[in-house]
């Protein structure tokens, strides 16, 4: 079940809310739960058993870690041995094999095609951090069961996040306020974000498409197609994030924020500052400075970053393009921190979201390609000519997609006056949610009128 689609905005969320705020304080988690658990299952029913599996194994974990004192490292290797090596199985193993089969010689190893169950990596990533968080004594164990499985399969964030931290919800499941002012923020909240996948990211997904099938080779096609989906990317997951964030504000959660106008940054530090800010400073906490960070010397510094990056990019998906992706990340942000960074700090402004945009979009080819290969020969098509760039340009752009690009781009960017007028308790301030309802209902006609898609990240 997605989120922009009639069965869940018609049928499951008012039914679900109904029944939530006519339920006794002591049966919301439970009806949450259930509710999480139909979600989960309503595609795909046999994942949930890994997924409740997972729940089971890390909320003994996380208890024995902090009963057995003595033990506790050995459990915590446990944990992470489980959790990634459940990770590897399910999206790795398959990848692990055909690199075996190159790299073998004769010999070739066949196995069963696995499936990649939905929301894995993110779920695995918060069961993991839990159970780290008890271990350091950030968090006591949770001893209900329930509330462990509620905090790791609560529907708003499952799929595709943001990746919720326990400590930071951990009073919210014990107990949560509601009120009308949370429901509306959720409310407009969630409509932004709908109306951001719906008319912007799902309508420049058909341009990207066909670009990125190279039907009509140019170098002009090739950067409009770039140009794009690094759009398509943001206002499709951003978009899930406030979907996210605004059903957990119906539901009394508190979710942090997971972007931060990331296209408006001068430096890709300051980029992975912004973008996915959940899983950035999840790699921080429990990768980074494990290894060290930057406090033992700027070559261990260079090394972690480099590693950190490239799980990075595998964390997305098996494929050599999304390592390549995540080491390209690793290398700017070494040179960033050999001198590059400064001397951007010495310059105009405008000239660090150049560079910035620029490199972010060069990422974006080999994140969005279907492999290195298809990235290098996407990269190539965006510098050299191929005699038909005004003739395909013309034949693919029209008016819908010029509206959407440029749409996109204003609105990738923060306005201080729109905020002013967003936070105006006066006429205006009814204008702005008019508007934002009548941009809700359209894109429900949308969604109506066209066919399944799911968010991007749904396949991480």
């Amino acid at each position: 079940m997605i989120f922009s689609s009639s069965l869940f905005l018609f049928i499951f969320l008012p039914i679900l809310l109904c029944v939530y705020y006519l339920s006794a304080e002591k049966y919301k988690n439970m009806i949450l739960l259930i509710a999480s658990l139909i979600f989960y299952a309503w595609g795909e029913p046999k994942n949930v058993l890994i997924m409740l599996l997972s729940i089971t194994v890390n909320y003994m974990l996380g208890i024995w870690i902090e009963e057995y004192i003595s033990a506790r490292k050995v459990f915590l290797m446990i944990t992470i041995i489980y959790n990634i090596g459940i990770l590897f199985i399910f999206k790795y193993l398959n990848f692990g094999v055909e690199i075996f089969n190159v790299l073998g010689g004769g010999r070739k190893i066949t196995i069963p095609q696995i499936t990649l169950p939905i929301g894995i990596s993110f779920y695995t990533f918060q069961t993991l951090s839990y159970v780290v968080d008890v271990y350091r004594g950030h968090v006591k164990a949770q001893r209900k069961l329930l509330n462990l499985a509620l905090y790791v399969s609560l529907f708003p964030q499952l799929i595709a996040g943001p990746i919720v931290r326990y400590k930071d919800v951990e009073s919210q499941i014990n107990r949560r306020e509601t009120s009308l002012e949370k429901m509306y923020v959720g409310i407009i909240r969630f409509a932004i974000g709908f109306s951001k996948k719906i008319l912007l990211a799902d309508q420049l997904a058909v341009l990207v498409d066909i670009i990125f099938a190279r039907e009509y080779p140019s170098i002009i096609a090739s950067w409009i197609g770039i140009i794009a989906y690094t759009l398509q990317i943001f206002f499709d997951f951003s978009g899930y994030s406030d979907m996210a964030i605004g059903l957990g504000k119906m539901f009394g959660f508190d979710f942090l924020e997971n972007f931060d106008y990331p296209y408006m940054s001068k430096t890709i530090k300051e980029f992975w500052r912004r973008w996915h800010m959940s899983l950035g400073t999840w790699f921080r906490d429990y990768l980074y400075i494990p290894l060290g960070g930057s406090k033992r010397g700027r070559l261990r510094t260079y090394i972690n970053l480099f590693v950190v990056f490239s799980l990075t990019g595998l964390w997305h998906g098996a494929s050599f393009n999304f390592i390549v992706w995540g080491g390209f990340y690793a290398i700017l942000l070494i040179i960033e921190r050999i001198g590059l960074g400064k001397i951007f700090e010495k310059l105009p402004v405008w000239m660090g979201h150049i560079y910035s945009i620029f490199a972010i979009m060069i990422g974006w080819v080999f994140f969005r390609s279907d492999g290195l290969e298809s990235a290098i020969n996407y990269f190539l098509s965006m510098f050299v000519p191929t005699g038909r760039d005004i003739a395909n340009f013309n034949f693919i752009m029209n008016g819908k997609y010029w509206a959407c690009i440029i749409i996109g781009i204003f609105f990738s960017m923060p306005h201080i006056r729109l905020k002013a007028f967003i936070e105006e308790k006066n006429g205006r301030f009814i204008v702005y949610n008019f508007g934002i309802i009548i941009m809700f209902l359209i894109a429900i006609c949308y969604m109506v009128g066209s066919g399944y898609s799911p968010f991007l990240y749904f396949r991480f």
